[in-house]
């Protein structure tokens, strides 16, 4: 479970603020139909994070214990200073809206979703858990967590979070995991 509740909280944490959060707050603006938003949201997410999960656990068995301890837990710390960066304000092309809320928020949500921080915080914690189920439940559960109170609360909201409070909380989340990683506790490598 340890897994389940390192990604859900590593996730959310780090998906507020991101680009794929504005998004949401975008589509919402766009579209009324927030429960076609929602479900396109969990789609994409579903689909981006469990190729992330299969991919850290690919990566896991055919790297040294030793060496992936020092992948993930460097890596880890990497994402966590990258958390310090705000993301920029990224309008999507308006070419995809054509499909409706619910095809528009798969396709846009999928393809921010590659590359970026919660895409390979999906990657790394699969391969530090190797619990590749409990990483994808947790990723998924995190990301609608911080965007589902967007797509319905949308303004309001983002502007009552701190959201560089909010990168430093992440990042600290971050830096630490990837501590406790590199000194060797609470590591299940094969």
């Amino acid at each position: 479970m340890e897994a389940f509740f390192s990604s859900t909280l590593g996730v959310m944490i780090a998906e507020i603020g991101d680009k794929t959060q504005l998004l949401a707050l975008f589509l919402a603006t766009r579209f009324s139909q927030k429960n076609a938003i929602v479900l396109g949201i969990f789609v994409a997410t579903l689909l981006n994070h469990a190729l992330s999960a299969v991919i850290g656990v690919w990566l896991a068995q055919y790297i040294s214990p030793e060496l992936m301890k020092w992948i993930v837990g460097l890596s880890f710390i990497a994402v966590g200073l990258w958390l310090l960066l705000p993301d920029k304000d990224e309008n999507p092309d308006s070419r995809w809206l054509k499909y409706g809320a619910f095809g528009a928020t798969v396709l846009l949500f999928f393809m921010a979703e590659i590359g970026d921080k919660t895409q390979i915080a999906t990657v790394l914690l699969a391969a530090k858990y190797q619990e590749m189920f409990w990483v994808i439940c947790g990723s998924v559960l995190g990301l609608m967590l911080a965007n589902v109170p967007v797509v319905y609360l949308g303004q309001m909201l983002m502007k009552k979070i701190p959201a560089k409070a909010v990168r430093i909380s992440a990042c600290i989340l971050f830096c630490v995991l990837g501590a406790i990683t590199l000194l060797g506790r609470g590591i299940v490598l094969n």
